[in-house]
């Protein structure tokens, strides 16, 4: 943003904020006098690699970033990206008379202002401006009402930036070397990753268990309306006084959990249906009792990415990004808070609207408090509400998408937990009778009547459970009393299977995450997106899946890193660092025992309970990580299957196997990259290790003599020759076997000898053009292709490139070049219509594969998605994800390089560092772009 040239009475102020989105938007509310630039998130951080640390540094400070021997100062560094952005903050500053770091009102917010401090190093005053919505008369309050920086928060803030360096920078590494190369842990990603592991596990051992019941639809005789039906279902509940065993009766190896239920099977809930076919059935009680539901809290961070993924399908990565768009444009408060408090300017103004929109009726004589938080609670916010001291309704915003969505949702929410209680009467009624055999049986049947909807007028809360009844549902039942006889209509034998326990979802991990006070809620969107990118996890629907790589991550930390990954403990240390941050703990001491296992009291709460889980190791992280021989690579990364059946997760994916390496009984079968760990049974592991596998030996090359065989490799299935023995394969007389992926219509089972000869004899030659240059017909990444010269032209099919003729190619070339999208294939699969855009929703086969469109926007399936089991919901959630990104950022191409006839040598030279330079700077800006619009978390989280 261009300063301005007018200056206020006070002076030339310099007002520094995170995001260009929110520095325009404060500039219109301060005006002259005023300049506002934004940082674009972290001007510094710890380096990303030894590269980017300076030369008189070495040794593990240059490997870690952080001089573990000296206090553990951590070295900054000015990020690539940053400095033209650090020079334009310096000059302005050097025409200011005041300096205001505003910055959001956090650790973070508050470390990045100290960084701002730390590199700016201003001569004129500073001021520490904050504020918890973006509107004209909260900005200009924060102006008016500046503080100094929270040493402390910086403290806590740095304190945890160290601890994940460390954690990651020391455990990471292991996993290189005893799982696979280019793995990632974290102190938060990996406790998150042990849950999703852990209900795997769970799932696998689960046994499910049969049950029966009887449902029966009894009649009043009488006829009926909408406030008093003629009929209720009713479900047996118990047969001479003993309960029908249900569910939740069961154990989770399909045991039951007490002998004093009944456990039916078919055949005798057959035969007591039979008995009770004559029966005369009686009301035997009716119990009312009043019911009463409050409203919920308004949002905070976390409740709101629950309810943002239960209603409108997003996931908490896209919910944050959609939140902090109508944070910086002054539509909401701070979107990153663990308060359910409301001031009481939000309390006036959600008042005024209920009685607006609603009546005095549904206003509660004194407002609602709030008052419950979390327990690692970051710094003082107001829960999540509209801005400003009057709410604009959803209609008076003028947002469109998801931001109006989202943006309703709060407002409903907030609004709501002003409203009075919903009030009405919950019934259960008792149905008995005897059977012919003699046996007494009684069914039960339960109702709900809101006769004050209160609250649920504005807002009803959603729930995990696609099955579970919401607040606003009424049953109502005939208006019957004790002694009443009933008719029996229809008595029905039902039977049911327990199931597994569900797999987490976005949602309910964020919950659970929450509620064992484990990391920050704020980082929780970021920590689910890292155990996403990292391959720890992926998606079925909405359902978290592990994959088999993370069932060996975490097998080996639980084995030799257990505390590390032990829940109490991680749930500890952040009440470690929030001591820090209110000065009741020091940092260096409290890193000291961590990372050295040293101090007073070390074994309470620090390093020293980080050991390997079997009490015999009770030293700090880096002992821990310096001794790895007791770690058996093979044996963390192993799992029996079954029937001599070993599950391994190698260097290149997971597989199975049976027998020794090279013994003559030896059987292997690769695992589909998107099999669920729970579907792996005995039977499917036979099944894969039955397919042919190896090598399909087609016969030799009648022109050479070498022998072509046609294998499955990570690419898919190809064909090659193997070269006689002594043939070179390395150095000038390497000789390179001729290799061909299959066609997409060919498969092992039937490729024979002369389709291997001819993929392998691409590309061909078809002929040539007037002017005597050569075209070809090539198969390449994206398909079949003519070539001559540096012009390509696309073919239809991979059968033309035996077929076509150089007629054919001549008329291909004399047609224009067609330029832009080729025609549009038909959809895939059909998904519906969208919630937000109200736009059909397809599947698409696309140059980079399969993706999701509704029209405007595309969204990739992402490595857990396919296109036969990609439910409708998750198609609604790629692209509330991918709209809520926004759109791609065009990067400038580069100015071709002037060609210079001398020193070609050092220009070589300067190119190639230029390219470096021009990687460095990319690699950079990918993390800062990340940092500044997401949930700012620290790398190593």
């Amino acid at each position: 943003m261009s300063p301005t040239s007018e200056t206020a009475k006070g002076g030339r102020r310099l007002v520094i904020v995170e995001s260009p989105a929110k520095a325009k938007t404060i500039k219109g509310y301060l005006g002259p006098g005023y300049v506002v630039e934004a940082s674009v998130g972290h001007i510094r951080d710890l380096p990303n690699g030894a590269a980017e640390v300076p030369e008189k540094y070495t040794g593990e400070v240059r490997r870690l970033g952080v001089d573990v021997e000296h206090d553990f100062e951590p070295i900054y560094v000015v990020n690539a990206d940053k400095r033209a952005q650090v020079k334009k903050l310096k000059d302005l500053l050097k025409e200011s008379d005041e300096l205001y770091l505003a910055t959001d009102e956090d650790r973070e917010g508050e470390a990045i202002a100290w960084h701002l401090q730390e590199v700016l190093k201003p001569k004129v005053p500073v001021k520490r401006m904050v504020f918890h919505e973006i509107t004209k008369a909260a900005i200009q309050a924060a102006v008016a009402n500046p503080r100094q920086l929270n040493q402390k928060l910086v403290d806590a803030q740095e304190t945890r930036r160290i601890l994940d360096r460390l954690y990651g920078y020391e455990v990471s590494p292991v996993l290189w070397k005893k799982v696979m190369p280019r793995l990632s842990a974290g102190r938060v990603q990996s406790v998150a990753t042990r849950l999703v592991v852990e209900r795997e596990r769970d799932r696998i051992a689960f046994r499910s268990a049969e049950y029966w019941d009887l449902t029966g639809t009894f009649s009043t005789g009488r006829a009926g309306d909408p406030s008093d039906p003629s009929s209720l279902v009713a479900r047996l509940q118990t047969v001479d006084g003993r309960r029908v065993a249900q569910g939740r009766d069961f154990d989770s190896l399909g045991q039951l959990k007490s002998a004093n239920t009944l456990h039916l099977d078919e055949a005798n809930a057959r035969a007591l249906a039979a008995a009770l076919e004559q029966t005369r059935f009686a009301v035997r009680s009716v119990e009312s009792k009043p019911y009463r539901r409050s409203p919920y809290a308004p949002f905070r961070t976390t409740t709101l990415q629950q309810e943002a993924s239960r209603k409108l399908g997003f996931g908490a990565k896209a919910t944050m990004q959609v939140a902090q768009k109508l944070y910086e444009n002054g539509f909401i408060t701070y979107m990153r808070t663990d308060s359910t408090t409301l001031s009481d300017t939000a309390v006036a103004a959600a008042r005024a609207q209920v009685t607006q929109l609603y009546g005095a009726d549904y206003l509660p004589s004194a407002p609602r408090t709030y008052a419950g938080k979390v327990k690692n609670a970051q710094e003082a916010h107001e829960a999540i509400r509209p801005s400003g001291d009057r709410f604009r309704t959803p209609a008076e915003t003028g947002l469109t998408g998801d931001q109006f969505k989202l943006y309703e949702l709060i407002w409903k929410r907030t609004v709501a937990s002003q409203m009075k209680d919903a009030t009405g009467n919950s019934v259960t009624v008792k149905i008995g009778g005897t059977a012919a055999d003699g046996r007494d049986v009684e069914f039960s049947a339960s109702g709900k009547t809101i006769t004050f909807h209160g609250f649920l007028k504005a807002y009803v809360e959603g729930a995990d459970d696609p099955n579970a009844e919401l607040d606003d549902r009424e049953r109502r039942l005939p208006q019957v009393s004790e002694g009443d006889a009933l008719s029996a209509q229809e008595i029905t034998v039902d039977g049911h299977a327990t199931k597994p326990p569900a797999r987490y979802t976005e949602a309910s991990l964020v919950k659970e995450l929450e509620e064992r006070e484990i990391g920050r809620p704020s980082t929780y969107a970021s920590i689910i997106g890292t155990i996403l990118d990292r391959g720890y996890v992926f998606k079925k629907g909405t359902a978290l899946v592990p994959s088999f790589l993370s069932f060996a991550v975490v097998n080996l930390l639980e084995k030799h890193f257990g505390r590390l990954v032990d829940y109490d403990f991680t749930a500890k240390m952040e009440d470690d660092l929030d001591r820090i941050a209110r000065g009741e703990a020091q940092s260096v001491p409290w890193l000291k025992r961590f990372y050295f296992g040293e101090g007073e009291g070390a074994g309470i709460g620090g390093a020293a309970e980080a050991g390997n889980g079997d009490g015999d190791h009770l030293g700090g992280l880096k002992e821990l990580v310096t001794d790895l021989g007791a770690i058996d690579a093979r044996e963390v990364s192993s799992f029996p299957v079954g029937n001599d059946i070993v599950l391994r997760v190698g260097r290149y994916g997971p597989y199975i196997e049976r027998g020794e390496k090279d013994s003559e009984n030896h059987q292997r079968a690769d695992i589909p990259t998107d099999l669920a760990p729970d579907e792996l049974s005995v039977e499917l592991a036979e099944e894969l290790l039955a397919k042919p596998s190896g090598d399909f030996e087609l016969g030799a090359d009648p022109v050479s003599g070498n022998q072509i065989v046609a294998k499955d490799g990570r690419y898919g299935p190809y064909v090659t020759e193997i070269l006689p023995e002594g043939t070179p394969k390395t150095g000038k007389n390497a000789v390179k076997p001729r290799t061909a992926s299959l066609f997409k219509s060919m498969s092992l089972d039937t490729v024979t000898l002369d389709d291997a000869l001819k993929l392998m004899s691409l590309p061909r030659v078809v002929g040539a053009d007037a002017e005597g240059q050569e075209i070809t017909a090539q198969n390449g990444r994206y398909g079949p292709y003519l070539k001559k010269g540096t012009d390509s032209r696309s073919l239809q099919t991979e059968d033309q490139l035996f077929t076509i003729t150089l007629e054919e190619a001549l008329e291909i070339y004399s047609q224009p070049k067609q330029r832009g999208r080729a025609a549009a294939k038909p959809p895939l699969k059909e998904l519906g219509t969208d919630p937000v855009s109200e736009k059909p929703v397809v599947v698409k086969d696309g140059r980079f594969g399969p993706y999701v469109t509704d029209g405007e926007t595309n969204a990739t399936l992402r490595s857990g998605d396919s296109v036969e089991d990609i439910t409708p919901e998750r198609g609604f959630e790629l692209l509330a994800e991918k709209r809520a990104k926004g759109p791609a950022k065009k990067t400038a191409k580069k100015a071709p390089a002037k060609k210079t006839a001398a020193k070609k040598a050092p220009a070589k030279k300067a190119t190639a560092a230029k390219k470096t330079a021009a990687k460095k700077t990319t690699t950079a800006k990918k993390t800062t772009a990340k940092k500044a619009t997401a949930a700012k978390p620290t790398a190593e989280d």
